[in-house]
């Protein structure tokens, strides 16, 4: 039996040579109190066994959506790999030192973008973002750009795992982990 967690960084690194654009691109479907679903692509930021992380807006749709529901499904594509793995699971909020040192990483731009932007909300023109955006770039001209107490990162806790391979024929392999206590109970399904 193979390790979820395991097999995910073998599948990833492949990603990372073969992948032109953001092999770290996922999917993440959310859905709110109503249950209705929303799905959009975010970037993995971090993962190993205790999670999968990723960065977003507090004030956005999808972290509204956690708020009410704080389960999700992510989805990783790579067509040069003809694979993908879905990941179920809930998720948390990381905690602040955590998104501190990930947003000291980020690029400046990206730093006052996060500042800029009221993401998922309405805008009446670009000029009004690139306006805000000036603003945040004189207020923090010549200095450090702190992370806004807006902007934080998730961590989903994975239930379970599909990895799927392409097979000719539509034959294809797809393989499950389920959560037993401590270990994972690997099985598949037919394609």
């Amino acid at each position: 039996m193979t390790d979820p967690f395991s097999l995910f960084d073998n599948w990833f690194a492949e990603a990372r040579k073969t992948e032109i654009n953001d092999s770290n691109a996922m999917t993440i479907a959310t859905a709110d109190a109503d249950g209705q679903p929303s799905a959009r692509m975010v970037l993995l930021k971090g993962h190993g066994p205790d999670g999968f992380i990723f960065y977003t807006n507090q004030r956005s749709r999808k972290a509204g959506d956690i708020a009410e529901n704080p389960k999700a499904a992510i989805l990783f594509h790579w067509k040069s790999l003809r694979r993908q793995i879905r990941i179920e699971g809930s998720l948390s909020r990381v905690p602040d030192a955590t998104a501190d040192a990930y947003f000291a990483t980020r690029g400046r731009d990206s730093q006052l973008g996060a500042w800029a932007s009221d993401q998922s909300s309405p805008l009446d023109s670009r000029a009004t973002f690139e306006a805000r955006f000036a603003e945040m770039t004189k207020r923090f001209e010549g200095g450090e750009v702190p992370r806004p107490p807006h902007w934080s990162g998730y961590r989903l806790t994975p239930a379970h795992f599909e990895f799927w391979q392409d097979q000719a024929h539509r034959l294809h392999e797809r393989r499950i982990f389920s959560p037993d206590g401590d270990a994972w109970t690997e099985g598949l399904l037919y394609p």
